[in-house]
């Protein structure tokens, strides 16, 4: 493994009610001392839970010490509100922004309509903010997603990495990838990618999902492999939380550790708002808090 210690961001969920709002800030709490790169919080489905994402990264921004990265996406809005919004996130002092295309309302699988007045996919939203207002849209960090493995919609690799070379082109910073199993899903997309003049950092998004039920729906949405060893690893634990977790970080950190050797310093965890997941991960991998965040 590499000697020098890994990066790491964490991604949350916005939450739908007070509880799950007191158990994100929890979580957010207690990651806060391993000092990661950045934070993003995401979207429902369709934007449907646009304002408290906006609230919560604006949170985030004003009472910790984290770098938050607000999700925006095309969905259900015009150029005009998804650039109003920013200009909020600017005001509130969040300069890095993950643009997205979006889930449509219906949920993943559904058919993407283009708003009317709105942004038309990812790389016109990539564009359209670097091109506002110059001084700002040029400042913005800009993160955009990518597919290791072929996004359900997608027309074939050559197809998918000329898209991700847009988004470059437009101005992305980094891509962060969908999750994935296998290291060499991730290195061979890399290649790719890099064949296809994608030069910009693409970070591997790790998932840190206990219920493998819903790992089962979500991969089954996005187009992710479920290997059948990860398979046989949750059989017969639906009723055992505990050994469950266990054997989640043990996979992420395995994952991580395969992905270093390689080169690989950089990690995006989908945290699924589950700070004990990601601090055994990033136990796991020899981080450990940092004295001026854990003061």
């Amino acid at each position: 493994m590499s000697t020098s210690t890994p990066h790491v961001s964490f991604e949350f969920f916005p939450p739908k009610s007070d509880a799950m709002a007191n158990r994100l800030w929890d979580t957010v709490q207690r990651l806060e001392p391993m000092a990661p790169d950045f934070v993003s919080v995401t979207y429902g489905a369709g934007g449907s839970t646009r304002e408290r994402t906006h609230e919560t990264v604006k949170r985030i921004a004003q009472e910790t010490s984290l770098k938050p990265a607000g999700h925006l996406t095309c969905v259900s809005a015009t150029k005009a509100e998804v650039l109003a919004v920013a200009e909020e996130y600017w005001q509130a002092g969040v300069k890095h922004i993950v643009a997205l295309r979006g889930d449509p309302p219906a949920g993943m699988g559904a058919k993407f309509e283009v708003h009317p007045g709105g942004f038309r996919d990812s790389v016109d939203l990539v564009k359209g903010l670097r091109e506002h207002r110059p001084e700002l849209g040029k400042c913005f960090e800009i993160s955009v997603s990518c597919y290791p493995e072929l996004h359900p919609e997608s027309d074939g690799w050559d197809a998918e990495i000329a898209y991700l070379k847009a988004k470059q082109d437009a101005g992305a910073d980094r891509a962060i990838t969908q999750f994935f199993f296998e290291p060499e899903t991730y290195l061979n997309f890399l290649d790719k990618a890099r064949a296809g003049g994608v030069t910009m950092p693409i970070v591997p998004g790790i998932m840190l999902q206990a219920n493998f039920r819903g790992l089962q729906r979500i991969s089954g949405l996005c187009g992710a492999t479920i290997p059948d060893w990860l398979a046989d690893l949750y059989d017969g634990l639906d009723d055992d939380e505990e050994t469950r977790e266990l054997v989640t970080a043990n996979v992420a950190a395995d994952l991580c550790r395969k992905l270093a050797e390689q080169g690989v310093q950089n990690f995006h965890f989908y945290t699924l708002n589950r700070a004990g997941l990601a601090l055994s991960t990033c136990r796991l991998l020899g981080l450990k808090p940092h004295p001026a965040q854990a003061a």
